[in-house]
């Protein structure tokens, strides 16, 4: 845990550093293709000094200076398979986003879907030192919090306190500067696949950039895609990739629990391939201009051309309705949302006071998916895009460009972890020796 919490907060230093500077960019790696974001970090205020309330406010700080987008390489499941080929594809993407921004990036934000996340609650308990509450006494409570054992393999990528009590007043958002006695706190810690993670950042240093922050694209799609009630009251955000379907649950505006399914948008474009006996370029096309998950009574009538340039007239010259391709799609969509039901079950989603769910990546671009989701999952369903922000062109204002939005928010406006607290290196969150102690007094 030492040399993770010191990575983490070298990591912060850099992200500052490279925000003071004045340029940042964002990186999302995802199975079917990878954008970069050029962000301007110059202090944009508008006309008046006064911050107006609208769908820009709160974002005046930075603004989008160059974008690009490339088809993925070299990463299956949200993770990197090929390390050649995704450095390849993350070369392309960046130097695009510089060559339109015209300026040389040298630090980079990423965010990934894939490498098995698993969320934890954990709870910490101290007596204040005085009777005022200091950023030292957080320190403490912080560190006072019994980390599980997390399994062999594992890193820690969010460790976030959503909640703070201080005597028998609890739902503090910031208790420094309040008076009390016992300071308690709840966190939220996010483990991966430590093997993922140094891929990742392997492949990112292997492009001669330097990685200032890493984050779950489930929670940043989150970030961007649920609006501010829905961050307050509960709510979830899937997040439908090409490899991956993301899935954070969020309440008080803090992320409570994430996970992931191994499926997304390109098993649906597989299954048509197979269905249709096309290639996978085909199945893609065929997806994106007729699919759908609901079948009406024309649709028998709508045929659709298959194409191809095989030279064989019989094969070339192929048709198949559209009810016969929704039924190819639908099975597998269902198996999708199958799967996201039982992590929200998991995660006791039904408890919480709002419960709107919120459908956002490219894969939510299917035509009906709203209402079957609101079948499958028993709750409120609505589409999502992600937020407007300053300077991203039209092109990247899609669904698909969720969790790269919510990242630029995360490089804006990051969340409090334990690492950006001064924790002496004895006093790291416990891990199984705490435990192992306390054991050993009750038995003995």
């Amino acid at each position: 845990m030492t040399d993770l919490y010191q990575a983490q907060r070298a990591m912060r230093r850099m992200r500052k550093q490279a925000m003071d500077r004045g340029v940042i960019a964002i990186l999302d790696v995802g199975s079917s293709k990878i954008s970069c974001l050029v962000l301007r970090f110059d202090g944009i205020r508008p006309a008046g000094g006064v911050e107006q309330i609208g769908a820009l406010a709160g974002q005046s700080r930075f603004r989008v200076i160059g974008a690009a987008t490339t088809r993925s390489r070299g990463v299956r499941f949200g993770e990197i398979h090929g390390m050649h080929e995704a450095e390849r594809a993350i070369r392309t993407a960046v130097q695009a986003a510089q060559k339109m921004a015209q300026v040389r990036v040298d630090h980079v934000i990423a965010c990934f879907s894939g490498a098995g996340p698993r969320s934890y609650g954990l709870a910490g308990e101290v007596e204040l030192e005085e009777t005022t509450a200091s950023e030292a006494d957080i320190a403490r409570v912080l560190a006072a919090c019994e980390v599980p054992p997390i399994g062999a393999g594992r890193e820690v990528l969010h460790a976030q306190p959503v909640n703070f009590a201080l005597d028998h007043r609890s739902g503090l958002v910031d208790p420094r500067g309040q008076i009390g006695h016992r300071l308690a706190c709840d966190m939220h810690l996010l483990t991966v696949d430590a093997g993922a993670v140094q891929n990742l950042v392997h492949c990112v240093k292997r492009c001669d950039l330097e990685l200032a922050g890493l984050a779950s694209s489930a929670y940043a799609a989150g970030m961007s895609a649920l609006v501010e009630d829905e961050q307050e009251l509960g709510g979830a955000c899937i997040d439908l990739g090409g490899g991956a379907t993301g899935l954070s649950v969020f309440i008080k505006k803090h992320m409570i629990y994430a996970d992931s399914v191994r499926m997304g948008g390109d098993h649906v474009t597989a299954d048509i391939s197979k269905g249709l006996h096309v290639p996978l370029s085909t199945a893609e096309r065929i997806k994106t201009l007729y699919g759908g998950v609901v079948a009406t009574g024309m649709d028998d009538r709508e045929m659709i051309d298959l194409g191809g340039d095989s030279g064989d007239y019989e094969r070339d010259t192929r048709t198949v309705s559209r009810t016969e391709l929704i039924g190819i799609m639908r099975p597998r969509v269902e198996e999708i949302l199958e799967e996201v039901r039982a992590r929200l079950d998991a995660a006791e989603f039904e408890h919480l006071p709002s419960r709107q769910i919120v459908l956002t990546g490219g894969g939510s671009q299917i035509p009906g998916l709203d209402g079957l989701a609101s079948r499958i999952l028993g709750q409120q369903v609505r589409l999502g895009r992600p937020l407007r922000i300053q300077g991203l062109p039209q092109s990247a204002t899609g669904p698909g460009f969720a969790a790269s939005v919510g990242l630029c928010l995360f490089a804006a406006h990051p969340q409090d972890e334990w690492w950006d607290f001064d924790i002496p290196a004895e006093r790291y969150p416990a891990r199984s020796l705490k435990r192992a102690v306390r054991w050993f007094k009750e038995n003995w």
